[in-house]
């Protein structure tokens, strides 16, 4: 069993920063290939970014490349999402996913059905 718990969301203006964490109670974290997910009201959930076990391969949705980073630290069982230049349209709740089987490739990291473990999400609003 993997326990994810989100932190960093808060109200920002355009333009502005924020660093997303996500904390995982597991013995091995390494074990895990981790990605952010995010869900706007009225939306469906979709990947922002995705990273591999070793941290090694990470992927991106074309609406954030260039402006978040994931990256992940296995020696204290954390992911992080920093996201910068921020606009209105990435308010969303954002959500850590874990998932511990092969993901063979690019898709699959991008298939929620893939992750077997969430987060309970943060709120990111990004508004002046």
């Amino acid at each position: 069993q993997v326990q994810l718990v989100e932190s960093g969301g808060e109200l920002v203006q355009p333009g502005g920063s924020l660093r997303l964490s996500c904390a995982a109670s597991v013995r091995t974290f390494s074990a895990y290939n981790m990605a952010w997910f995010r869900q706007a009201p009225g939306k469906e959930r979709d990947v922002v970014a995705a990273i591999s076990r070793t941290g090694g391969t990470t992927y991106y949705a074309d609406s954030v490349k260039g402006r978040f980073t994931i990256s992940r630290d296995n020696a204290k069982n954390t992911v992080y999402l920093q996201m910068n230049s921020l606009k209105p349209e990435d308010t969303a709740v954002y959500y850590c996913a874990a998932s511990g089987r092969v993901l063979y490739s690019e898709s699959y990291y991008y298939t929620s059905s893939k992750y077997d473990y969430w987060g309970q999400g943060t709120q990111v609003t990004v508004s002046s």
